[in-house]
């Protein structure tokens, strides 16, 4: 069975985007590539056609995985997000303990993350160290770099 993942609005829509394009533009394009390879002569030893063919197959088996995810995925009304603990779509102030640095981060899925959009995967060693944690609660967490302290400064939506 597939995972359930938790998506903004603006996440899924662009998940159902892309499927949409990969099954009208692309499915498109890749039809016509083996159109023009066939016509191209003897199948037996065209080479261009058993590629054609060959990313028709990869691109079915993205557009299908792509399908399965859109079916699993669940929409989080933000409006009633619990603002007392870090949740999936929690927006989250937070310091290193250490350097005294403040960073902000919403912790989304994993399709959805975008460092530089200050959004990271719930499936992030940080995300996870912060998952549950409330307002003032100090969480060590262990990051490539090492282990790391962390405050919960602020929970927003």
């Amino acid at each position: 069975m597939a995972e359930v993942t938790y998506y903004t609005k603006e996440g899924l829509e662009k998940l159902k985007q892309d499927l949409h394009r990969l099954k009208t533009v692309e499915r498109a394009n890749i039809s016509k590539a083996i159109a023009e390879a066939r016509d191209k002569g003897d199948l037996s030893e065209n080479a261009e056609y058993d590629a054609a063919k060959e990313a028709q197959g990869l691109h079915e088996a993205k557009i299908a995985q792509l399908q399965e995810v859109v079916a699993n995925a669940r929409l989080l009304d933000e409006s009633k997000l619990d603002l007392t603990k870090v949740l999936a779509l929690s927006r989250v102030k937070i310091k290193n303990v250490k350097s005294g640095m403040v960073m902000s981060y919403q912790l989304v899925s994993e399709s959805e993350a975008d460092l530089k959009a200050g959004k990271i995967s719930l499936a992030s060693p940080i995300a996870k160290g912060l998952l549950g944690k409330k307002v003032g609660e100090k969480t060590e967490i262990t990051v490539p770099a090492g282990k790391m302290e962390f405050e919960i400064l602020e929970i927003t939506r």
